[in-house]
């Protein structure tokens, strides 16, 4: 709505907010390799408009009970001599006894020794850090720390041990990384607390790094201060793999054992859109997802959604490069987009009746097949090859695509087929073929698709054999099931 997509490349700021923006897990799904390289949303933008200063900020917890743990920032922490950063003692053994080999000062802790050891001096069969000095919180609240890495690790905030991770508990996981999140931290603002943090390893490709969740409330108001300071908004929202998928030990609001019970936005992301679009700043949604989200306020106050799925290592690229008009949104739903599970039936039934577009007789939220482009298209001119075919004949179907907007762009044609005096109860339409094409502006092209009667048969159980009626059939063609159009009939005669 509005023209706000694609976005000018010349914006002065744009805030890129939400807990999908900088994840590289999110890009992947399940069952999946671990690439070499991969770009979040966050990096693609970045990237796309280097000219641009573009703001970061997590704005909200996935889900209620499912925070995104981010480095802890720099600015939290300072020297035992009140210079920034955290002071790093390194040990020439795992035990971090004697002098310390060298000494200096880091930003954070996110530390990484691939093959080797911190310094050339250290002992290959064994090396210890420790880094020491105070945080302090910006504000008021409730806060989790964690500490994720190959190594035996301590972290202890004043006098009180509050992460650890023991001997058998990473020698038993060689390189695999052990996570430990503290219990919820009450911390007031303005107050130094002393941190130490001891960590061990007994070869030289270690790693540790320390990753805080702050309160709910400091993130939203992150993010809409983000908002008020950019000039366009590009939300990443959605769930992850962490969230949905097979037999996982997650029991939380709208999710049961990697089951979906809900297809509602996680209520943390709902209320984290419904701040920063309240701003009043041309906003984007883009949503990263692996089934249908039930995005209802979404659809009537944001005025652009991207759907961008799972998308892979270099989803961020493809994210940017359709965000700012490099290519156009060709894609298309392949499944239906409901408001609520309630439009659905119970799935302990196997029925299909109510179900995906083919039986779904209410209102969806995003019908099947539905995708916008940049610029428009009018269909004219639907033909057959015949208008009576047998069941072993293939119906050849033609209609003219015109570009009418003021730009290239991609459409998809999609060909539906329709029953309308079935003896049987046969789904209220079928996708029986489909066509990408890309037209500059003004250009029509003939989109030819082929369309075998054998396709249209139906399973007969009494007979347990395929079945094509000999019975009127509509042709129909469209820019998606909700949008069909043009129609035509052709007769199927001598079936079987």
């Amino acid at each position: 709505d509005g023209g706000v997509l694609p976005l000018r490349k010349d914006l002065g700021t744009i805030a890129v907010i939400g807990p999908n923006a900088d994840e590289p897990d999110v890009l992947l799904g399940n069952y999946n390799g671990a690439p070499s390289d991969t770009i979040t949303p966050l990096r693609g933008i970045r990237e796309a408009v280097p000219g641009t200063h573009v703001i970061y900020a997590l704005g909200s917890e996935l889900a209620e009970g499912l925070p995104v743990a981010q480095i802890a920032p720099p600015s939290l922490f300072t020297t035992p001599a009140g210079r920034p950063g955290l002071q790093a003692d390194y040990f020439d053994n795992d035990s971090l006894g004697g002098v310390p080999l060298h000494t200096g000062t880091d930003s954070t802790v996110n530390a990484r020794w691939s093959g080797s050891t911190p310094g050339s001096d250290a002992n290959p069969g064994g090396f210890g850090v420790r880094w020491s000095g105070y945080v302090t919180v910006p504000a008021t609240g409730r806060y989790r720390l964690r500490l994720r890495g190959t190594m035996r690790f301590e972290l202890w905030l004043d006098d009180s041990l509050v992460v650890s991770a023991d001997s058998a508990e990473a020698d038993g996981r060689p390189g695999r990384p052990i996570a430990v999140e503290s219990v919820p931290l009450a911390l007031d603002a303005g107050r130094r607390y002393r941190l130490r943090i001891d960590a061990s390893a007994t070869n030289g490709s270690a790693q540790l790094a320390l990753t805080w969740v702050p309160p709910a409330e400091l993130l939203r108001a992150a993010a809409v201060q983000a908002a008020e300071d950019a000039d366009a908004v590009v939300l990443v929202l959605g769930i992850t793999p962490r969230m949905e998928g097979e037999e996982m030990p997650l029991h939380i609001d709208g999710f049961d054992g990697g089951d979906r019970t809900k297809l509602a936005l996680p209520d943390p992301q709902e209320q984290l859109m419904r701040a920063v679009v309240a701003v009043g700043k041309p906003t984007v949604l883009v949503l990263l997802n692996g089934s249908p989200l039930g995005v209802n306020w979404a659809s009537r106050h944001v005025p652009a959604i991207l759907e961008a799925w799972y998308p892979g290592q270099a989803g961020g690229t493809a994210i940017a490069e359709t965000l700012f008009g490099d290519n156009d949104p060709g894609g298309r739903l392949p499944v239906t987009f409901y408001h609520s599970a309630r439009d659905l039936p119970p799935f302990d039934s196997y029925d299909m009746a109510g179900r995906t577009y083919r039986f779904f007789n209410g209102t969806p939220l995003y019908p099947f097949g539905y995708g916008l482009s940049y610029t428009t298209f009018t269909y004219a001119n639907l033909r057959t090859t015949a208008d009576s075919v047998g069941a072993g004949d293939t119906v050849a179907v033609s209609v003219d695509v015109t570009n009418t907007g003021q730009r290239a762009g991609d459409e998809v044609v999609q060909l539906y087929v329709r029953y309308p005096e079935s003896a049987v109860t046969r789904p209220n339409e079928d996708l029986r073929g489909f066509a990408r094409v890309t037209l500059p502006p003004g250009q029509t092209r003939t989109v030819r698709l082929r369309v075998p009667v054998s396709s249209l048969a139906y399973w007969q159980p009494s007979r347990q054999r395929w079945t094509v009626e000999s019975t009127p059939v509509q042709i129909a063609v469209g820019s998606s099931s909700a949008d069909i159009r043009l129609t035509t009939m052709v007769r199927v005669t001598g079936g079987r």
